[in-house]
């Protein structure tokens, strides 16, 4: 089948170059946190790194050959797949840093909770496109509900409370972008407060001190709130400027946990201070509003809803690990996009970054 020469005219540059400069960024983030002083070369982790940079970019150019349309009929089928490879986990998942969160596919370890993102996107902009001359109440809420549940409860159960709370996200953003009322979004809370101390109890003791600690991390500083209390050092420690690329102590002298991982944005603002910080994040808020302004002008409902809801799984992220390593809010873990060390969250992010520019470019051979 011919490529139509309209879709090579009007690629979308701008969002890619940006993912790609948060990413390189990120690239060298990891080898900084994973730098050993005195060795030579990059470690084994910013090989990973990179690999996943190049298979994610593979993949994002990949989706750009098929019409993002061809996704509404399919979406049953990716939710579908997504939901057993997650329901998969405590079967043939690995475990690894306390959580059993990876199946190993030939050399390769998958994170379906990853992959679980990217399909509940599609199912939902699938769900409330065919609603576009109803105004969705609460029957029309039922179907999201459940589908966003069953997989957050699975996750939840790993324990991956991070990427629990940013399926909740997802969904509450993607009710509100199909036209859900504002009063039953209201009726819909009342479940959650009865629900929640259910939850409590079923989250692990790690986790429950984790967010018991939240306010007041110094009351039980070498346990539950250590990994904040060292992480804010980190942070405050940049000041301005920062202390140069390869100097941050709090990282390099081990003080720091988890560095390459959730909390690499601490090893960021040493290096980098605080202009930097506002760099990176002033590329996350271009990226943002790139992906927003290519929503505004899709020409169909369900590639809105789809850049939209695209767009939320990236800003919920950012969100919540800064929030999480800044001390605004608990420690749930969560990767930094195309930042943090995961080849999972990489790939998955950089295939949704695909379809925003699928859905960029083939606005030019629809008609309304």
């Amino acid at each position: 089948m011919p490529i139509d020469r309209r879709l090579l005219r009007h690629f979308e540059w701008t969002l890619p170059l940006l993912v790609l400069v948060v990413s390189v960024a990120g690239v060298a983030t990891v080898y900084s946190a994973t730098y050993v002083p005195g060795s030579t070369g990059l470690s084994g982790f910013t090989w990973r790194q990179l690999a996943s940079l190049a298979l994610g970019l593979g993949g994002m150019v990949a989706v750009l050959a098929f019409d993002y349309r061809r996704l509404d009929r399919a979406a049953m089928l990716l939710y579908a797949l997504a939901l057993g490879l997650v329901l998969l986990v405590p079967v043939l998942g690995r475990v690894g840093g306390g959580s059993r969160r990876w199946i190993r596919i030939g050399p390769l370890s998958l994170q379906p909770a990853e992959l679980m993102k990217l399909a509940l996107v599609v199912f939902l902009a699938r769900h409330f496109a065919r609603l576009r001359d109803v105004r969705p109440g609460l029957r029309e809420a039922v179907v999201p509900l459940v589908a966003t549940a069953v997989p957050a409860v699975a996750i939840l159960v790993q324990p991956d409370l991070g990427s629990a709370a940013v399926l909740g996200l997802l969904l509450l953003t993607m009710l509100v972008l199909g036209g859900l009322r504002l009063r039953v979004l209201g009726a819909l809370a009342v479940p959650v407060a009865v629900l929640a101390p259910f939850l409590w109890r079923h989250l692990k003791p790690y986790q429950q001190r984790r967010i018991a600690t939240f306010l007041n991390p110094d009351t039980d500083p070498l346990g539950a709130g250590y990994h904040i209390i060292q992480s804010k050092i980190a942070v405050g420690s940049g000041m301005l400027w920062g202390k140069g690329f390869l100097q941050g102590t709090q990282n390099h002298l081990n003080f720091l946990p988890e560095h390459h991982t959730d909390f690499i944005f601490s090893v960021f603002a040493e290096e980098w201070g605080f202009v930097g910080c506002v760099v990176l994040m002033g590329l996350y808020l271009l990226l943002v509003l790139r992906g927003l302004a290519i929503a505004q002008r899709a020409r169909d409902r369900f590639g809105i809803l789809l850049c939209l809801g695209l767009m939320a799984v990236i800003f919920w992220q950012v969100v919540i690990n800064v929030g999480m390593v800044t001390g605004l809010l608990p420690v749930v873990g969560i990767p930094l996009p195309f930042f943090s060390y995961g080849g999972s969250s990489m790939l998955c992010l950089l295939i949704g970054v695909g379809l925003v520019m699928n859905v960029a470019m083939r606005r030019y051979t629809m008609r309304r």
